[in-house]
C-alpha cells in the first residue's frame, strides 16, 4: 500500500498539481483544465482543508471514505479536512477535462459567522454515490460564485478580502445546500426504498437479542445496512419523514418500550437493560423526553 500524501497546506495543492504557487495561503480555485493531471493507482490523498470539487467526467475509481466513490460527469463532491481519498486507477490527463476545485483552510473561515455554520454543511462528511448531480442552470450558478472568489484573489489584498472571499464561499454553500435538498426531492422513489429498508433493519435489530448482546443501534449501524453515510442518511431521512435517523431510533425504541411495558411486569430496570441502556435513569430520560411521562407514570394510566 502506497503511503499516504498529506497536503497540510493550501500552498501544498500548488506543489501537488505542479501549478507553481498559490495566491492565498489560505484559499485556492483550481482549473482543471489547465493542470496536467496524472495519478498512479493506489495513490492516498489527505488534505488538511476543505475541498469543493467539480469535473465533466466521470472518475469511476476514487474511494473517498469507506467505499468507492462514484463521481460521476458533471457531479459535485465536497470533502471535509483530514478525509482519504484512494484512487483504485489511474486518473489520465485529458484533453477534454474541464471543471474547478475551490479549496480553503479552516484557518480561513475561523471566527466568522461561516466558520459557526460549518458543521451545519453535513454534505461534507458523505461518501460513496452521495454526490451532487447538477443541472446546467446549476452548474452556471455555483461556476459565478467561483468567479466571484477568483476576482477577489486577483486583486491587491485589503482589509474587505478576507470577508468577500468568505462571504462568496457561504454562497456558494447555501446553494450547495438548496441543490441538496433538490436531489433529495427527486430522488423520492428511491429514498422510498431507503426508508422501508431502514425501518425494517431496526424492526429486526428489536426483535432480536441484539440490544441485549449490542446495546442500542446506532447511527454508523444503519448507514452501513444502507451503504451511505451516517449524514447523508439522516439528511434523506429528516427530509422524507421529519425525523432524522436518530430520531428514527429513538421513535421505534420507545414504542417497544411502551409494549413491553403494557405487555409484562418487568422492572423498569429490567426493561431498560432489555432494550440496551446500561443505565435505567437514561432510559427514564429518554422515555419522558419522548413521551411526557417516565416510564411508571405510562404504566400506571394505561
Amino acid at each position: 500500500m502506497k503511503p499516504i500524501i498529506n497536503l497540510n497546506s493550501i500552498s501544498d495543492i500548488g506543489k501537488f498539481i505542479q501549478q507553481g504557487s498559490v495566491k492565498h495561503p489560505l484559499v485556492a480555485i483550481i482549473d482543471f483544465s489547465k493542470v496536467d493531471e496524472y495519478v498512479e493507482a493506489g495513490t492516498r490523498i489527505s488534505c488538511n482543508f476543505y475541498s469543493v470539487m467539480f469535473k465533466n467526467y466521470c472518475i469511476n475509481n476514487m474511494k473517498y471514505g469507506r467505499q468507492n466513490y462514484d463521481f460521476q460527469e458533471g457531479s459535485l463532491v465536497c470533502m471535509a479536512p483530514k478525509q482519504i481519498v484512494e484512487m483504485d486507477s489511474e486518473v489520465e490527463k485529458r484533453d477534454d477535462i474541464m471543471g474547478w476545485g475551490l479549496f480553503f483552510h479552516p484557518d480561513l473561515v475561523r471566527n466568522t459567522t461561516l466558520g459557526i455554520k460549518m458543521k451545519d454543511y453535513t454534505f461534507f462528511s458523505y461518501e460513496t454515490a452521495e454526490a451532487l448531480h447538477l443541472s446546467e442552470k446549476e452548474k452556471k450558478t455555483l461556476y459565478e460564485c467561483i468567479l466571484n472568489i477568483e476576482n477577489e484573489l486577483n486583486e491587491n489584498i485589503d482589509n474587505h478580502s478576507q470577508n468577500l472571499i468568505v462571504s462568496n464561499i457561504e454562497l456558494l454553500l447555501n446553494y450547495c445546500s438548496r441543490y441538496y435538498g433538490r436531489q433529495f426531492i427527486t430522488r423520492k422513489n428511491s429514498n422510498r426504498d431507503i426508508v422501508a429498508q431502514v425501518e425494517t433493519t431496526l424492526h429486526e435489530y428489536f426483535n432480536s437479542d441484539l440490544l441485549k448482546d449490542k446495546r442500542l443501534p446506532s447511527v454508523s449501524y444503519l448507514a452501513d445496512k444502507v451503504n451511505l453515510s451516517p449524514n447523508y442518511l439522516s439528511d434523506l431521512l429528516k427530509k422524507e419523514t421529519g425525523m432524522n435517523a436518530k430520531d428514527h431510533i429513538h421513535y421505534l425504541l420507545i414504542e417497544e418500550a411502551k409494549n413491553v411495558l403494557l405487555g409484562t411486569s418487568k422492572s423498569i430496570s429490567e426493561i431498560a437493560y432489555d432494550l440496551g441502556f446500561e443505565y435505567p435513569q437514561y432510559f427514564s430520560k429518554l422515555f419522558k423526553q419522548k413521551t411526557g411521562n417516565t416510564p411508571q407514570e405510562f404504566r400506571n394510566l394505561n
